[in-house]
């Protein structure tokens, strides 16, 4: 008899350690679980935290906006009023401080034909690559040019090379100003054809598009009226890029998209 009471006892331990290793890996299974239905959540609460310039506003209304990045050259830019002017189309401009300097008498042209003249810049730096507070001296340096020479201050910015990270966004948001990128872009600066610039912006826009030209684009002044046809002949309201924006209570989406409401 003793034999066989060793051996249950054994039996016993054998089996107590089998429950406990059967409660660890149950444990282990609960933590992957819970890791793994929490972790989606985790990075939409990443994503949403990011700071994003408006690429685009949710509009159900046939509206878009046309705007040119100036930073060299003027060539064109006569041109290009002429044609707006032509279809009685207002457009949004962000321009460099240091071309406002170079071309003055273009800066004043463009507000006195009714059009807005916002800030890109005053050197065109990468704004990347520099603190919040210059940034902010930068902003103001082109700011301050633009509104002695035509007495309006812009309340809009296009960064440089479209290049931006938080601590861009949020130095420009510090000083009341809005970033603004876009969702269709004319590739105009290529040297791509009429046609294919045509067919770049016509392909692409939809409610609430902002559109991006530049006004030493070699061909823009050539494909701004095929382009401007077929968005007026499909309904369109072209208007500044600071009518198309929402007012009142507004959230950006993952996108960039400006949205009415608080996004909850």
């Amino acid at each position: 008899m003793v034999p066989f009471k060793k051996t249950t006892g054994n039996a016993r331990l054998v089996i107590l350690k089998r429950k406990w290793l059967m409660l660890a890996a149950a444990a282990v299974c609960s933590i992957a679980i819970f890791c793994a239905v929490n972790a989606p959540a985790s990075v939409s609460a990443s994503v949403a935290t990011r700071q994003l310039p408006i690429y685009c506003v949710e509009r159900d209304q046939k509206v878009c906006s046309i705007s040119f990045d100036a930073a060299w050259g003027a060539d064109n830019t006569q041109k290009i009023l002429d044609v707006l002017a032509k279809y009685k189309v207002k457009a949004t401009f962000f321009v460099v401080g240091n071309w406002a300097d170079q071309y003055p008498e273009q800066a004043k042209a463009i507000v006195d034909s009714g059009n807005e003249l916002m800030n890109h810049s005053n050197a065109h730096d990468h704004y990347n690559s520099l603190s919040a507070e210059q940034i902010i001296a930068d902003i103001n340096t082109c700011n301050d040019k633009i509104e002695a020479l035509t007495g309006i201050r812009p309340t809009l910015i296009r960064c440089p090379f479209g290049e931006y990270d938080d601590h861009v966004i949020s130095a420009i948001r510090s000083i009341g100003m809005e970033p603004i990128q876009w969702d269709v872009d004319s590739l105009d600066w290529k040297g791509i054809s009429a046609d294919e610039i045509s067919k770049r912006v016509t392909g692409k826009v939809q409610c609430g598009s902002i559109i991006l030209f530049h006004n030493a684009g070699e061909h823009t002044p050539e494909a701004l009226p095929t382009i401007l046809d077929y968005l007026i002949g499909e309904g369109y309201s072209i208007v500044p890029i600071s009518e198309i924006l929402l007012t009142g209570e507004t959230y950006l989406d993952h996108t960039g998209r400006q949205c009415a409401g608080n996004g909850k």
